[in-house]
């Protein structure tokens, strides 16, 4: 008998719907079928429990799997967890095979945080799959967890349930990949990274401990970069070696990324994500010709594919080419890289370039009109929209006009880290430090592991060459949060400069400037390149930051400061 035979014909039965269902040979006698129709009565009249019990008592008579799932169901229609367990375990006990009554019971005592006892569950469930089912079922385990709210003894309770699949040669990657995430999401860094290299060790090609590696690099680089670099000196799967490149490049390590992304397009040729990331990076290190390549690579083979997931990357292509143009003053080149994006493309990101274009050619009003026409639909626009259009005031010295798009958006949006962040760089600008500081350290409150806003703050102070105790403090936070982060470093060289430690901070500096070519950075490192008497070094340096971002403003006015005409 099946359950759907059974509300069908009550359907019909309740709505005098004239049909003839297919026949189906079953158990169902008329006992059984009154006993039925009763319960999914007392269901529709708003009392689910006492049609709970009712199907229950005719699933044990029948063993029919479709009535003990949904008398489960029902139990959890009345929000009454103790019988849904009732009757997932009955279900179980009928029917030991079943993997559906293993799934309900794992869920049901993890709902009524009964952690234990889904530990056990769990461990009796993998083990009653067959062999080749396991991997996949131990690999969703953490998102099956997601919810419990103490992650460390849920981590605790996976391992001690995943005893004899991590001692299994055919599951125990994917078991130390599952137990590292468990404990990674718990804030056990550590022995995160310790199940990550068990898991490698016990098969060196599978993926899920190399995935669990990158996600731990930024924190203990010295426990998995061994794991990592071994697997990738081979012929690492593109994916994967795709993500260690984008890994490496959120931790400002352009040099490697470049490297990794160059290896995938030449042992992957065909395989297009490869290209774009390589392009956009080139693009981000001013090797114009080669991005250009790159990406020209990557639009043949996205266009080739007819791929509908990849218009993002298409339009992104499209974006970069258009930037290098606009660089290069060719603007009727980089129009036309903008005419090609496609219709769906984000309409904000389209506008912003658009508008940048415009005003280098001089159009100013018709570039901040095209960025003030774009329409949003939901709060997320709105918020993005503000920002593009500060970023766009900022960068044209509207200052004030930019303070009153953040402003207006903050009133909006108070809690929003990004609004916070821009307020904070437009209040410095307007000599507004007090507004400044309190916003920075309600950010380091809110996010005390974010080591933007402990930067920015010690930056400030040690620029203006105050409280400069107090800067290496916050600058030191920064590093001990982000330590590969040239950007950081930069501020450390700086604050070193301001305190008059001239030779720290030109050796801070050159490794800030080597690991990531920027104007900015190119403007300190020459300064201190100059008051030490360098003053040729310190020419040359200026110059590269100059063909890195000619509009720098830091860059700019140190040249102004020192009379300086490249």
């Amino acid at each position: 008998m099946k359950y759907w035979f059974s509300s069908i014909a009550l359907v019909w039965a309740t709505a005098g719907v004239c049909a003839e269902p297919p026949i189906e040979n079953s158990n169902l006698n008329a006992v059984l079928f009154y006993q039925l129709l009763l319960g999914e009565l007392n269901v529709q009249a708003g009392e689910p429990g006492a049609g709970f019990a009712i199907i229950l008592d005719a699933a044990r008579k029948t063993k029919d799997e479709a009535l003990y799932q949904r008398a489960t169901e029902l139990a959890l229609q009345s929000r009454s967890g103790e019988a849904a367990l009732q009757a997932a375990r009955s279900w179980k006990s009928s029917l030991p095979e079943s993997q559906e009554a293993n799934r309900y019971i794992l869920q049901i005592l993890l709902a009524l945080n009964r952690i234990e006892e889904a530990g056990r569950a769990l461990k009796t469930s993998i083990a009653s799959l067959p062999l080749s089912e396991q991997s996949n079922a131990i690999g969703s385990i953490p998102r099956v967890f997601s919810r419990v709210q103490d992650k460390n003894f849920a981590a605790k309770i996976v391992e001690q349930a995943l005893s004899s699949a991590i001692q299994n040669p055919e599951t125990a990657a994917t078991a130390w990949t599952t137990i590292g995430r468990m404990k990674r999401d718990a804030g056990e860094i550590q022995p995160a990274a310790e199940a990550a290299r068990a898991g490698h060790a016990a098969n060196r090609r599978a993926p899920g401990p190399i995935m669990l590696a990158l996600s731990l690099l930024n924190f203990v680089p010295d426990e998995v970069q061994p794991m990592i670099s071994q697997y990738m000196s081979g012929d690492a799967l593109p994916d994967l070696r795709l993500g260690y490149a984008r890994t490496l490049i959120d931790l400002d390590q352009m040099q490697p990324a470049l490297a990794q992304l160059s290896q995938l397009t030449k042992q992957h040729p065909e395989f297009a994500p490869g290209w774009l990331f390589l392009g956009l990076l080139q693009s981000d290190l001013s090797q114009v010709l080669q991005a250009e390549q790159s990406l020209q690579q990557y639009l043949k083979l996205a266009t080739n594919a007819n791929d509908p997931d990849r218009m993002g990357g298409v339009s992104e292509a499209y974006l970069a080419l258009s930037q290098m143009a606009q660089k290069q003053g060719r603007f009727a080149i980089a129009d036309e890289w903008l005419a090609k994006i496609p219709a769906e493309a984000d309409p904000l990101k389209v506008a912003s370039r658009r508008a940048a274009l415009l005003a280098q050619q001089g159009r100013k009003a018709e570039g901040l009109k095209v960025l003030e026409q774009v329409k949003t639909s939901n709060p997320q626009e709105v918020r993005l929209k503000a920002l593009a259009l500060s970023q766009w005031l900022r960068e044209d010295k509207q200052i004030p006009a930019a303070f009153a798009t953040i402003e207006k958006a903050l009133a909006q949006f108070p809690a929003d880290t990004d609004l916070q962040s821009e307020m904070a760089m437009l209040c410095e600008k307007l000599g507004r430090f007090e507004q400044m500081e309190s916003l920075l350290r309600g950010m380091i409150k809110a996010k005390p592991n974010d080591p933007h806003a402990y930067n920015a703050l010690g930056y400030s102070l040690a620029d203006r060459k105050i409280r400069l105790d107090e800067a290496r403090e916050l600058i030191l936070k920064a590093v001990q949060l982000a330590p590969r982060d040239p950007f950081i470093q930069d501020s450390l060289g700086w604050l070193e400069y301001r305190a008059g430690n001239l030779q720290e901070a030109l050796r801070i500096l050159e490794a800030a400037f080597k690991a990531r070519p920027d104007a900015e950075i190119a403007a300190h490192l020459g300064e201190v390149h100059w008051s030490l008497g360098q003053k040729d070094k310190a020419g040359t340096i200026w110059r590269e930051g100059l063909m890195l971002k000619a509009d720098n403003e830091t860059l700019l006015e140190t040249l102004k400061q020192f009379n300086f005409k490249p």
